[in-house]
């Protein structure tokens, strides 16, 4: 079950996090995988893991802001059988003391990345016959979080175009989906709390962990399981769903 044997799947921002873990665990199952960064390190390290386990994997620099950097490296793939926009940025403040530079950069790589991801491999999928898109939405879409309004408006528009590329694309076998992870420990968190909470560390990482009623943050290889599942074929009934996976957050704590 959930082979991907011979699938081309690109995965943006796959030179870390939760993207990373999706490259890896794509490439166990059979997938020639496309791992996209901004940063060509990154992703050849990527790359170069998966080669290294028996996979297939290719690196590739995109910045997913620029449109034409985009188109130039879905023609340059080919065929496409799996997208997972998985390129994101975050973002601490309010609506009052958010700078439009901060506001801006979010909407570049969140909303617009993804857009311009969607708009370069929708022609591909169709013109092929179909395809999978999963998007990475996050709980922030759908409850209040405090002190994140720039990027909580990011993932609403990121749940919105999931369901809109489903419903226009489901008569051209293009499923489309996206996943709501909590909070995942991911190297981002690292630096996060290193640089806000210096000598504080442990103690706020505890505290993080424990707003999941779960009692601990998501790890990113079990982010890239839910999205291994939505991308095989044995997920082929499901399209314009979205999948909280966030240690029981959005319903255990309303």
């Amino acid at each position: 079950m959930f082979s991907l044997k011979d699938k081309h799947a690109v995965v943006t921002g796959g030179g870390s996090g939760i993207g990373r873990a999706v490259c890896q665990l794509f490439g166990r199952q059979g997938a020639i995988v496309h791992v996209v960064d901004i940063s060509q390190e990154a992703a050849d390290q990527c790359a170069l893991q998966i080669t290294v386990e028996g996979g297939q994997a290719m690196a590739h620099a995109c910045d997913v802001t620029s449109q034409q950097q985009v188109i130039a490296l879905m023609q340059s793939i080919g065929r496409v059988h799996i997208l997972v926009n998985s390129a994101g940025v975050s973002h601490i403040g309010r609506a009052d003391n958010t700078a439009e530079e901060d506001f801006d950069r979010i909407y570049k790589v969140n909303v617009k990345g993804v857009y311009n991801c969607l708009h370069a491999v929708v022609p591909v999928m169709k013109q092929q016959g179909g395809g999978v898109i999963l998007n990475m939405c996050s709980v922030a879409a759908f409850v209040g979080l405090q002190d994140r309004f720039a990027y909580s408006m990011s993932k609403g528009a990121v749940s919105a175009m999931t369901l809109s590329v489903a419903k226009d694309y489901v008569k051209d076998n293009i499923r489309c989906n996206s996943v709501s992870p909590g909070r995942v420990h991911t190297p981002f968190v690292d630096g996060f709390l290193a640089k806000n909470y210096p000598g504080r560390e442990q103690e706020m990482f505890e505290k993080l962990s424990q707003t999941q009623p779960i009692g601990r943050m998501g790890k990113p290889h079990e982010i890239a399981a839910i999205i291994l599942f939505l991308c095989s074929d044995e997920a082929s009934f499901i399209t314009g769903t979205d999948y909280p996976i966030d240690g029981g957050f959005i319903r255990l704590n309303t």
